[in-house]
């Protein structure tokens, strides 16, 4: 089953924590501080499978996610780094940030090979923080947190040619009679749902690749039908055949058909115009005249022959076909190849970061009347997630967190004093200037 786009999940690992603990040695009566630093956090790694041609994998799995780090030990053991992941996709897959649309990676051209999310870094043991005036810290840093994105994986297929035209004009004939491929060929109104690509070989063995894309139906462009996904096919191709049925056995007529294959992917990307395009008129064997006794073929070459090189062709006996294919050899020849990259717009290292988010302090006043500086904000509870305010260490940590964000900064800017509350949303303390926080307040 061909599959070309997907919803994923993926997180990162989280670091291990760094440890407390103290030398205990034999005639050591206070042996100093040496606990070890926590291991960093897995990544979260995408990597081009040469072997893949589908998004399938992904359709049956949502979550993928690398080990946490381990937390450091006693006698200054370096916690175990977490294992990483590495997710296999597709040339041509481009990776976007679900949320917003963004792009985060095209694995495509020398992209190979992409870290999308990286693992928390370890906390330090309480080794690193020992003092002339504290040589004996009784606390450790926490591993900094996992990072979590939900993704969309979707595949814009690499081929030199792009075969467009309404269903059941004769794309996948055409397409099973000059290449190795064996797309299945029946009369529904969309004969192929999947884009299957071959390769045209000459005698030479020169070549390209040519793929059939999925038949476009009126109002593609605003996604009617499975629009979209068939349209984003046609992007990096180099030449565009636009297949059209002369012989109108389902009453439609090829001369509109043209036009209003040209106005889908003029609305989609105006870009996509402007690619070469030749009009491969099939069914020319067994095409009829009009009421007015004008051939198809004609009617077609009156119409469009000033814009675009006709061929008259039938796919089911080759008449036209090699020629056809002639001039699309030299085609991209005289066309340097141009690769449609796209380029990254989410930067997860840094959407993600502490550093960007926002928060907020307002002064309240409490029942007794006094004043209350209340903190809160994205930035404060991610800090609050992952840190326990009931521990030493981790009260420790979070007052220089405070520090290092620039919100102690900002309370001394707004007037805060010895003893007023500080208030991270349930949590309560007393300002005190030479450490920040003092002990935690009870509301009751």
């Amino acid at each position: 089953m061909f599959a070309d786009s997907a919803r994923i999940h993926i997180r990162s690992g989280k670091g291990g924590d760094g440890h407390v603990s103290f030398r205990r040695e034999k005639f050591v009566a206070n042996g100093g501080p040496d606990g070890g630093d926590g291991g960093r956090g897995g990544d979260v790694i995408f990597e081009v499978d040469p072997a893949m041609n589908t998004l399938f994998f992904y359709k049956h799995r949502y979550k993928f996610k690398a080990t946490d780090g381990a937390e450091g030990g006693k006698r200054r053991c370096h916690g175990a780094d977490g294992e990483s992941i590495t997710l296999k996709v597709p040339e041509g897959t481009i990776i976007r940030e679900e949320h917003t649309g963004k792009v985060i990676a095209d694995m495509s051209g020398d992209t190979k090979k992409v870290t999308v999310l990286k693992g928390g870094r370890g906390g330090k043991g309480n080794m690193n923080f020992a003092t002339p005036t504290n040589q004996a810290p009784q606390y450790g840093e926490p591993g900094k947190p996992a990072m979590e994105l939900d993704l969309t994986l979707e595949l814009k297929t690499v081929a030199d040619v792009g075969l467009v035209g309404f269903p059941n004009a004769g794309k996948s004939t055409f397409l099973s009679r000059v290449t190795n491929a064996d797309p299945k060929i029946a009369n529904y109104p969309f004969t192929t749902i999947d884009p299957n690509l071959g390769v045209v070989t000459f005698e030479d063995g020169d070549g390209f690749v040519i793929a059939d894309m999925p038949g476009l139906i009126e109002g593609a462009s605003e996604g009617v039908g499975l629009g979209h996904q068939f349209l984003r096919h046609i992007e990096r191709t180099r030449v565009l055949i636009h297949l059209v049925d002369t012989a109108s056995f389902d009453g439609r007529d090829p001369v509109d058909d043209i036009r209003v294959i040209n106005e889908e992917l003029e609305k989609f990307n105006p870009d996509i115009m402007k690619k070469p395009m030749l009009i491969a008129a099939n069914k020319v064997d067994v095409a009829q005249p009009d009421e007015n006794g004008v051939n198809p073929f004609d009617r077609i070459k009156e119409a469009y022959g000033d814009k675009y090189r006709i061929f008259g062709i039938s796919a089911v006996t080759g008449q036209g076909v090699k020629e056809l294919l002639d001039e699309v050899r030299k085609l991209l020849a005289t066309s340097a190849p141009k690769q449609v990259y796209y380029e990254q717009e989410y930067f997860p290292s840094e959407e993600l970061s502490d550093v960007n988010l926002p928060y907020t302090i307002e002064i309240e006043t409490n029942r007794d009347g006094d004043k209350v500086y209340a903190v809160e904000g994205p930035k404060v509870e991610r800090m609050l997630d992952y840190t326990n305010l009931a521990s030493e260490k981790g009260f420790r940590y979070f007052t220089e967190w405070l520090r290092k964000s620039g919100i102690g900064e900002e309370l001394k800017a707004m007037g805060v004093k010895d003893g007023d509350t500080v208030r991270f949303y349930n949590q309560q303390f007393e300002y005190y200037a030479d450490d920040t926080l003092g002990e935690e307040e009870n509301d009751e």
